[in-house]
């Protein structure tokens, strides 16, 4: 069922309003939608590497706003509608686990979840659910689905097609070096 629906996104990519339903996918993706928008963005960068960064900040915007309907689901909705989904998704311990690592860690979090594969629905609704500082969690999912997107954008862009079948098997490295990157960065602002 999950190829089949991950097939349908793959050709809206080739739809004539590819970016509107690029938009749909990035902000559906964020709270609920299994699919992520790297199956639109990918080919649609590699077709048009013109307009690779317009698709990254369709994604960005979209995941964002996407990113803020979970949050509220996981706020407002927690035991009706996001402990089910959290459930669906194998993750109904989630919700503590994500706690403890506000608790330990803040902004960060949400800073390398966001740029790994790891569902971000998953990350927006416990973030809700977990009542994290909002503005935080705001400009924390900015910052890491704007890299996310645009690395991708810029590796679609300069490499073109052969770099394609590198990011689909290897996304999870690409974007776990970006997410270590940011790591590193943080701790050493903060003993510098």
């Amino acid at each position: 069922m999950l190829r089949a629906l991950y097939d349908r996104v793959l050709a809206l990519s080739a739809h004539r309003r590819a970016p509107a339903w690029l938009a749909g996918v990035s902000f559906a993706e964020s709270s609920f939608f299994p699919i992520p928008p790297d199956a639109m963005l990918i080919p649609m960068c590699i077709a048009r590497p013109d307009r690779a960064y317009r698709y990254a900040l369709i994604c960005t915007i979209a995941s964002v706003l996407g990113g803020i309907l979970g949050y509220a689901i996981g706020y407002f909705l927690f035991e009706a509608l996001a402990e089910p989904v959290l459930r669906a998704y194998g993750h109904a311990d989630a919700l503590l686990r994500f706690q403890g690592w506000y608790e330990k860690w803040g902004a960060l979090v949400i800073l390398i979840k966001g740029l790994t594969p790891i569902p971000y629905k998953i990350v927006t609704i416990a973030s809700g659910a977990a009542m994290f500082s909002f503005p935080v969690f705001l400009a924390a999912s900015i910052v890491t689905r704007g890299a996310r997107f645009f690395l991708l954008a810029f590796l679609l862009r300069r490499f073109g097609p052969p770099i394609r079948d590198f990011i689909e098997r290897r996304l999870t490295l690409v974007t776990t070096g970006a997410a270590a990157g940011i790591v590193v960065g943080f701790v050493a602002l903060r003993y510098l």
